[in-house]
């Protein structure tokens, strides 16, 4: 579909109403907790125990939990030193748990959705746009040997396994990147099992590449430029996820100069508590990772920034892992980085420093939901 098609994005699926309306009467953002909770669990797997993983295998899809994503966030710079960010992101959404057979090439339970934005850190400006589509008739899907899931004319694709190539064309910006791993896959929380609450099956399956070597264009508008990075992966693939407490989340993954990398997520509840259930790793120059537990890691907001209807983002956050002597503050490259579509959250690039000395240190993303 076209942007002017996106209020009327695929009928039947729960997870994602979009009404029809008219365009001066845009619908609200969906509530991301009820996204990925619910009480629609019969018949569909469930993330309940650690699984072996088998790549390229788990690249493709995995239909038989309700909703899985492709990924991928990054910094670039060009020639001239200018400086971007970048996200793309495909996500399945299963709307029953199994394919009820129909004549028609339209028929089918898997209907998609997909994100990209690019960042003009020096203009200070974001761009966006979404997708949706039903899975059938080509529109969209995955597939292995070779590798590629698609949303129309957006994909990333590889041959078995990587090199992946981002391809994704709109009217105000362009990608066209190819992404090569300088780290083997991560494993996230117990060996590939992330719990988010305390409820059997409120987990997903969760693998990581958290420094991949990034080459190619973008296009801002009419200008095309070549560009240079570091990008990062995430596959997540789930049936329920948040618990009836919890509120949202916010993600960090940083990539150091030293060649460190660090993912966390601090799950919130309602309440505005820090939820025990946050966790997240820690990546050695060399791959070697090791976990990061609820109360490894202490986060404190530092600055907001004010979006719709006033809710305030923390854009400036000082983060501490007391016994690895890590005292960062992490800033957003400019505030105004909101995905405010038919989900609407935080997305942005952000810069890593040293709070001490405020020596820049590192790069990564930040996604913050729920506020």
């Amino acid at each position: 579909m076209h942007a002017r098609l996106r209020r009327c994005a695929l009928s039947g699926l729960t997870l994602l109403l979009v009404a029809c309306g008219p365009a001066e009467q845009p619908p609200a953002p969906l509530d991301l907790r009820s996204t990925l909770g619910g009480n629609d669990l019969k018949g569909y797997a469930r993330a309940t125990a650690p699984r072996p993983f088998e790549f390229p295998q788990d690249h493709g899809a995995h239909p038989a939990f309700r909703s899985e994503w492709w990924y991928v966030t990054g910094n670039l710079r060009t020639e001239d030193k200018a400086e971007f960010g970048y996200q793309i992101t495909f996500f399945r959404f299963a709307t029953r748990p199994e394919a009820t057979p129909r004549r028609s090439h339209w028929g089918t339970n898997q209907t998609w959705m997909a994100h990209v934005a690019l960042s003009d850190i020096g203009a200070r400006t974001h761009h966006k746009e979404e997708r949706f589509a039903r899975g059938a008739a080509g529109l969209a899907g995955v597939e292995l040997h070779p590798f590629r899931v698609w949303l129309e004319d957006w994909e990333m694709t590889g041959a078995d396994d990587f090199p992946w190539h981002i391809r994704a064309n709109t009217d105000d910006f362009a990608l066209d990147l190819k992404l090569t791993p300088e780290k083997p896959i991560v494993l996230q929380g117990d060996r590939g099992l992330s719990q988010k609450s305390p409820e059997p099956g409120n987990a997903s399956y969760y693998y990581s590449i958290t420094r991949l070597q990034t080459q190619g264009h973008i296009r801002v508008g009419d200008r095309r430029h070549p560009v240079a990075g570091l990008s990062w992966l995430d596959r997540e693939w789930s049936t329920s996820a948040l618990g009836e407490e919890q509120a949202g989340w916010d993600w960090f993954s940083l990539q150091l100069d030293d060649g460190i990398d660090l993912m966390f997520y601090q799950l919130r509840r309602k309440d505005r508590t820090r939820d025990s259930s946050s966790r997240g790793v820690l990546v050695a120059a060399d791959g070697t990772y090791g976990t990061l537990a609820f109360d490894d890691v202490i986060l404190e907001p530092e600055d907001y920034w004010e979006g719709p209807q006033d809710t305030p983002y923390p854009v400036r956050w000082r983060l501490r892992i007391p016994d690895r002597s890590i005292d960062w503050q992490i800033r957003a490259a400019f505030p105004a980085q909101l995905m405010d579509l038919a989900v609407r959250y935080w997305e942005g690039s952000v810069q890593v420093r040293d709070a001490q000395s405020g020596k820049l240190i590192g790069k990564g993303y930040l996604e913050m939901t729920g506020y």
